[in-house]
């Protein structure tokens, strides 16, 4: 049979340019009904869809009819706006503080004349002499403890992700939540009652006579790690879970130990993290102030103690600007700090997803 007397089966439209032959068009009430069009808002087959950040218009967005049947992507709310109160509060509560540090650590005030000028007297007196020392002393007890904190958080949090137990696991993590926010004048006065002079630990173990003080680096260090090492065990956990058991299996399967599998598979994997969470630990460490002052005063040198003294006037009289500079350099190496944290984070994120 021709095509020109041929019919068109139903839902079928004629070639572009023919025209149906006389009587071969659908009969009365055969033609689409209403509502059996295409939705407004979708695409023919075989229309190319315009394409924006790898996402099909087509899917995010109505028809503009007018603009032609073009489609435009619908603008989403400002989420800016949603975060304007926290950014004024942050602005507030943190910059204001923050201007003023930095201009009494700059600025220098006569007390004849009242003028202001500028001056880097403090900043160059911050990093000297005790000042300096105090810098490197919580500079070494952070680095300490927080290496220290980092190898014992880590092998506590592979031996519960190696049990696989429930109950375990929940005690660890409630553990660890607790301590790790546990410091201050509290966790000095628990030290000082176990494992000070007159503690009931220093006595039935008779410490002292081992050389034992903890009103010394080292016990300072030992009271550090009470609420460093469960912070590594919440921080590395996550990341121990994100190593897939097939990744071990194909070491298994290329002739690889255990050894070899952590050596080549598992720590280089891990390595962001774990870097990441020995400068977290760092950080933490060095800012602590409530916990050296209710322990160890003054015997061990720390810039947290040193701005607390020099604010107060303990040891000299007008020195609240050296203790602004003291305030500046701690800011400065907590900057340091976080900027190598986050990236290690982004990257540790990209792989244990």
């Amino acid at each position: 049979m021709s095509s020109a007397s041929s019919t068109p089966t139903e839902g079928t439209t004629p070639a572009e340019g023919t025209t149906p032959a006389e009587g071969t068009g659908p009969t009365e009430g055969t033609g689409p009904t209403e509502g059996t069009g295409p939705a407004e808002g979708t695409v023919l087959a075989g229309t190319p869809v315009p394409v924006v950040d790898d996402v099909p218009l087509a899917d995010t967005a109505p028809l503009d009819r007018s603009a032609g049947g073009t489609r435009r992507r619908r603008r989403g709310p400002r989420i800016w706006l949603a975060a304007l109160p926290l950014t004024a509060f942050t602005g507030l509560c943190f910059g204001l503080p923050l201007g003023a540090l930095l201009y009494g650590a700059v600025t220098r005030t006569d007390p004849d004349t009242g003028a202001t000028a500028l001056t880097g007297e403090h900043l160059s007196r911050s990093l000297q002499g005790p000042y300096l020392g105090s810098l490197v002393g919580s500079l070494q007890l952070s680095a300490v403890t927080a290496l220290i904190a980092s190898v014992l958080g880590v092998l506590i949090a592979q031996a519960v992700v190696t049990s696989r137990s429930r109950a375990l696991r929940n005690a660890v993590l409630t553990a660890s939540g607790v301590l790790a926010n546990f410091g201050g004048v509290p966790l000095a006065f628990a030290f000082i009652a176990t494992l000070g002079i007159s503690g009931v630990v220093t006595r039935l173990g008779d410490l002292t006579s081992l050389g034992w003080n903890l009103y010394s680096f080292t016990g300072l260090a030992v009271v550090y790690l009470y609420f460093l090492v469960p912070l590594m065990v919440l921080v590395i956990l996550p990341a121990l879970d994100g190593l897939r058991p097939q990744w071990r299996e194909a070491a298994q399967n290329a002739g690889a130990g255990s050894l070899r599998y952590w050596r080549h598979v598992a720590l280089p994997v891990l390595a962001p993290s774990l870097l990441g969470g020995f400068v977290l630990l760092f950080g933490s460490a060095f800012a602590a102030h409530a916990t050296a002052a209710a322990l160890v005063g003054g015997s061990v040198p720390l810039v947290t103690l040193k701005i607390a003294d020099a604010l107060s006037g303990n040891v000299l009289v007008g020195q609240e600007n050296v203790a602004l500079a003291l305030g500046l350099d701690m800011i400065l190496i907590a900057g340091l700090v976080m900027a190598v944290h986050l990236p290690l984070q982004r990257r540790s994120a990209r792989w244990l997803r």
